[in-house]
């Protein structure tokens, strides 16, 4: 069996937007390397940025949100889950072990 070789990747990010993604991948039980393996491999796939990056009319900042806005929003997300508009994780890592 062959081994893979891995790389570090080291970037510098701001500490707020730091902890506040490492809290939703602890939430959702994917570690930070994984997540952003899947985002290289998503580059990958998609041979560019895998998202939009146009900047909405209205960006949605939490620091600017009043409690009542940052509910509706968690909550829109929340129904977007329930409605199945989400990918099973094990789908997506099988996806994207067929690209590679």
């Amino acid at each position: 069996m062959a081994l893979t070789k891995t790389a570090n990747v080291n970037v510098r990010i701001q500490e707020n937007i730091k902890q506040q993604a490492e809290q939703i991948l602890d939430t959702i039980g994917i570690p930070r390397a994984t997540a952003i393996d899947m985002f290289y491999r998503q580059i990958i796939l998609n041979n560019g940025i895998p998202f939009s990056l146009k900047i909405p009319k209205n960006l949605p900042i939490r620091e600017n949100m009043d409690e009542k806005a940052f509910n509706s929003l968690m909550a829109n997300g929340y129904a977007q889950a329930i409605q199945g508009d989400s990918y099973d994780i094990d789908d997506v890592f099988d996806e994207l072990e067929k690209g590679l």
